[in-house]
């Protein structure tokens, strides 16, 4: 038996979170075009007949301008060193520059994988052309994937699987995420707000369950300024509608899900707002 940890890093919206539900064949980490989606370590478990891989899935690395952005950075960074392998994920329709070289240098690449992702949205001539830039990092190993198609993801993970130390499984093989199920549930709400919102709200908006007891949970939403409260209610509550009926069809039947709409000033230009938010 083989079991370890693998974390995947890499610059906001490489497609880090895809990369991690395409693994485990079911959503495990939220989703959305914007970048910074993810703000907290996901650990998700993937297992074989004989391997136990645990990914960690982490906030994108990028240049802070707020105590929320220094908070999600310092995340990522820890992760790198707590694992048994580390996945630089790297965006195969962009450029390789210095974001990507940014976060390279806050890792071991002699001990890390490079994953080029994204590949079903170029060409191969591209594909290989970034591949030979990616050769200065002198990485232990590289996988063009596509986290959409599946492409890739096979040899990917059979790699990784054989990188893992020799023991037990770590966790019960029934579990697919660590993810508390308040928490699941914040995110899922916050999700479905990054799909409807944009400019600079969807980066204001917390979510947290404040009262779980099945099948009645209260979720606050949280903003930074009472203007932007309308804009998250909608005209005549109807945003909160559509929020509340895709996430109650992600839920188990019967779930009762109350949505409640809060204002805490610049709440994610304090460090201690921040961290009370569960970041």
């Amino acid at each position: 038996m083989r079991s370890g940890f693998v974390t995947l890093v890499g610059r906001p919206n490489v497609g880090k979170s895809s990369l991690l539900n395409a693994v485990c064949g079911r959503k495990v980490s939220i989703v959305s075009d914007k970048p910074q989606t993810t703000r907290t370590r996901v650990r998700a478990v993937v297992n074989t007949s004989d391997t136990q891989v645990v990914f960690v899935d982490t906030p994108g690395i990028h240049k802070p301008v707020s105590a929320l952005g220094r908070r999600v950075n310092a995340t990522a960074v820890e992760s790198i060193s707590e694992v048994d392998v580390a996945c630089l994920v790297i965006d195969a329709t962009q450029t390789f520059g210095r974001g990507d070289r940014f976060v390279a240098e806050r890792m071991d690449m002699k001990r890390s994988a490079v994953v080029l992702n994204k590949t079903d949205a170029t060409t191969h001539a591209k594909i290989a052309k970034q591949l030979s830039a990616l050769a200065e990092l002198d990485a232990l190993a590289y996988f063009p994937v596509s986290a959409r198609t599946g492409d890739g993801v096979t040899a990917w993970m059979q790699w990784l699987s054989a990188q893992m130390p020799e023991g037990q499984a770590l966790f019960p093989p029934e579990m697919v995420r660590e993810t508390p199920d308040t928490q699941w549930v914040a995110e899922l709400v916050r999700e479905s707000l990054l799909a409807r919102t944009r400019e600079e709200l969807p980066y204001s908006i917390a979510t947290r369950v404040t009262e779980y007891e099945w099948p009645r949970i209260r979720c606050e939403i949280v903003v930074e300024r009472e203007s932007q409260k309308g804009m998250v209610i909608g005209k005549g509550g109807a945003m909160l509608k559509a929020v509340g009926t895709e996430v109650r069809m992600q839920l188990a039947a019967g779930a009762y899900l109350e949505l409640a709409v809060v204002v805490d000033e610049g709440w994610q230009h304090d460090e201690s707002r921040v961290q009370r938010l569960g970041y």
